[in-house]
């Protein structure tokens, strides 16, 4: 398995080794012996999936006292993944990046507490799985605004689908301080 640190070294894209022959492939999405090795958690509570037609947007999403890791794993279609860094005092405060995620090859991407994630699906649908390392809990969900023009994020979707939740968080520089991750 290869993993690369991105332009915030704490968000990782995994890329798993990938068994193929002529009936298909196989993969471990996840083995708590192999990922702890690369700086990944070994302890995940929770797995998520959501499965959305092209051009939903979800996100930006983030919880504050009890914080998620997640691992993104997209299990059909493909996604636009994007991380903001909304640490209080993180010299990356209000920067994003983006990476594309797909079914095939398999790349999973690992976003640590401290970080708003969404994404946007690109293909005709998405089936996405995300492991995470605390338990939802939803008095603890904060978001930011996903077309927030401070972040100035240019999603590959012109008009998305969002929840209404979604659409109504507030822009990052709207967000009171207490409610940020430090």
């Amino acid at each position: 398995m290869q993993v690369t640190p991105q332009a915030f070294p704490e968000i990782l894209l995994i890329e798993p080794r990938v068994f193929r022959d002529r009936r298909g492939y196989f993969l471990e999405i996840f083995q708590a012996r192999r990922y702890p090795e690369h700086g990944l958690p070994a302890h995940f509570v929770q797995d998520n999936l959501s499965y959305s037609l092209t051009g939903v947007v979800r996100g930006l999403h983030y919880q504050l006292r009890f914080p998620q890791g997640k691992l993104v794993v997209p299990l059909s279609g493909e996604i636009w993944d994007v991380v903001v860094d909304i640490r209080r005092g993180s010299p990356t405060f209000g920067k994003w990046l983006s990476v594309t995620l797909t079914a095939d090859p398999c790349r999973q991407l690992y976003v640590p507490p401290g970080f708003a994630h969404g994404f946007a699906v690109v293909s005709a649908e998405a089936t996405v799985m995300y492991k995470c390392t605390d338990f939802y809990h939803p008095e603890d969900e904060y978001g930011v605004i996903w077309n927030d023009p401070d972040l100035a994020i240019p999603w590959p979707v012109a008009a998305p689908m969002l929840s209404d939740k979604d659409g109504q968080y507030p822009r990052l520089r709207d967000v009171p301080p207490e409610q940020l991750p430090v």
